[in-house]
């Protein structure tokens, strides 16, 4: 809000309140949970992370509205909605810290995350009505009070347990994958050269372009066989992980649970590998760029598959085509190795 329109001391409390629940944020995003002794109520906690998550949204938009329009609160009534929105974000915080690592790392990151969220909503809210001006109701302030909602409705759609926050990883994962694959396949379809659409319109004339640098060659053409293969191989694999989580995933054990994380731990590794290794395809293609990447991703692979076969989401029918991609992951390395061979002679 303006100096002009400070009623008073009213911005004070609100100056207050900022700065703790950016602090409150900061502890949230790199501190710990608390271990609980005895049993945890996965579902009572829900509902109660629901009723806190509905209270921040509610004091928000009182608080909103509170500075939409002249006149302003007094500085009593500034105080109290200032209280009103510091307790309902300490309860939030304080129902996110009952949540302990024991149900999961993969769930408790989300959540966090979720909740880091709604207190940074808020705290820009606090941000845009102390330096707005009062005579009217901003844009940016209407798009931040969407932002603390947004937020807030964000906690409807969160995984209920580590199992369900395993799959949302693998999604994650599986769409970057494929969105890499995807591209891949459309350069090497649509043209000899993958930057014709960038640069055909700097010629003059019709003469060919004299830099060979963006085309592939077919010695390229053939490395960029297996390295698809690799790529293709890292689909399958996170289809298939994320078939047997559904079937096989338990919550009921420490170990199990611990083993459902370390999934997820090393599956969000073979996103980069891919995007890296499909980076360093185009042309002009460093070969020696492409065989470190493609050992990189192979080795990545090779442990997923490892940390699978040893998992409890991995029964009799898993280990068919974990041992499968484990043998397609060696062929695409052999063929490769051949092939490089034959560029450096």
């Amino acid at each position: 809000m303006s100096a002009d329109n400070s009623g008073g001391d009213v911005s004070v409390p609100l100056r207050n309140v900022l700065n703790s629940i950016q602090c409150i944020r900061d502890r949230v995003r790199d501190g710990e949970s608390n271990e609980s002794d005895g049993a945890f109520n996965l579902s009572n906690f829900w509902d109660t992370l629901n009723q806190a998550v509905k209270a921040v949204s509610q004091e928000a938009t009182k608080l909103s509205l509170a500075f939409s329009k002249p006149p302003l609160p007094s500085q009593q009534d500034g105080e109290k909605l200032a209280e009103s929105v510091l307790k309902s974000v300490l309860t939030l915080s304080t129902v996110y810290y009952w949540l302990p690592k024991s149900q999961g790392v993969s769930l408790r990151r989300q959540v966090r995350d979720a909740t880091v969220e709604v207190l940074e909503g808020v705290a820009q809210l606090l941000e845009v009505i102390l330096r707005s001006p009062l005579q009217t109701l901003t844009q940016e302030q209407l798009t931040s009070t969407g932002g603390v909602w947004s937020a807030c409705d964000c906690f409807a759609q969160l995984p209920r347990d580590n199992k369900a926050a395993v799959l949302v990883v693998l999604s994650a994962q599986t769409g970057v994958v494929k969105d890499a694959i995807e591209e891949i396949e459309q350069a090497l379809s649509e043209a000899q050269d993958p930057f014709s659409d960038v640069l055909d319109d700097d010629q003059d004339g019709d003469e060919p372009r004299g830099n060979q640098d963006t085309y592939w060659s077919e010695k390229d053409r053939r490395v960029i066989g297996p390295c698809q293969g690799l790529m293709k191989a890292s689909a399958a694999c996170l289809r298939k992980l994320t078939t047997a989580v559904k079937a096989n995933g338990d919550v009921t054990t420490p170990q199990s649970l611990s083993q459902l994380d370390d999934l997820a731990d090393i599956a969000k590794e073979i996103s980069p590998g891919v995007d890296d290794l499909a980076l360093c395809l185009y042309p002009p293609m460093d070969y020696s760029g492409v065989e470190n990447n493609v050992s990189k991703l192979a080795a990545v692979l090779k442990k997923v598959l490892d940390i699978i076969r040893s998992s409890h989401v991995c029964g009799e029918s898993e280990l068919t085509w974990v041992q499968f991609l484990d043998g397609a992951v060696d062929h695409n390395l052999s063929l490769l190795s051949g092939f490089m061979c034959q560029c450096v002679e």
